[in-house]
């Protein structure tokens, strides 16, 4: 039976790393029995893999995660027994049982991004409320990535337009943070992490944003088959 669930990674535990995630939730299904398949070999260990990783210090109320059992369980006492051993900041939020064959990293092609911003200058500020669909005029947004190639580092210069599917200007928090939405490629056949997206807008379009004050938290994950966009679970 495989299992597929909907978490949150909230709070100072958006620091957590990925492979700390992985030994988080490896102790808490050995702390509640949960029955969960193994691998095979000198080394088993067990049998979940979590949907594209989150860039370190983002928030998400949408990580997905599959986990393979050795025996069919309730997925609502499944969230429940887990819900009582993980923290606060990471908790299961939906569970249901999964005949997907496909792992969850093939999959996911977009992730939806709710980014706070803080820009001082009025003009500047202005600019997102009237201005900010000029992204869709350039020609390229490009930004440099170190690659490793054996024992060296490679830099390569990429465009990154046909990355992001759509910027929105939201509004203004209380505190003065300008809010977006975007929605960016996520997955093995391209990915585009928030922070390279601001840096290189910053860069392009001169917005004077502080990125020592940017916010970012994941508020969806999505598949994408026939050019429509569905939820994984």
């Amino acid at each position: 039976m495989k299992i597929r669930v909907r978490f949150i990674k909230t709070g100072y535990l958006k620091y957590l790393s990925q492979l700390d995630l992985v030994r988080l939730f490896t102790r808490a299904f050995s702390r509640t029995n949960i029955p969960i398949k193994f691998t095979e070999g000198f080394n088993p260990h067990p049998k979940f893999s979590i949907g594209n990783p989150l860039p370190l210090g983002t928030e998400s109320i949408a990580e997905y995660m599959d986990v393979e059992l050795t025996e069919v369980m309730d997925p609502k006492e499944f969230l429940q027994r887990l819900n009582l051993i993980l923290p606060k900041d990471i908790q299961i939020i939906k569970a249901e049982e999964s005949i997907s064959k496909a792992s969850l990293s093939s999959i996911i092609k977009w992730s939806e991004y709710e980014i706070r911003l803080m820009v001082e200058e009025n003009e500047k500020r202005s600019f997102f409320e009237n201005n900010l669909e000029t992204w869709k005029e350039l020609e390229t947004i490009e930004i440099t990535k170190k690659k490793k190639k054996g024992k060296k580092k490679i830099e390569t210069t990429i465009n990154i337009l046909p990355l992001i599917g759509n910027i929105l200007y939201k509004g203004i928090d209380e505190e003065g943070f300008i809010i977006l939405d975007c929605l960016l490629k996520s997955g093995e056949n391209g990915n585009l992490k928030p922070i390279e997206l601001i840096k290189s807008l910053n860069e392009k379009l001169s917005l004077g944003i502080d990125l020592d004050l940017v916010m970012i938290k994941r508020l969806e994950a999505f598949v994408e088959e026939d050019g429509k966009m569905s939820k994984p679970l």
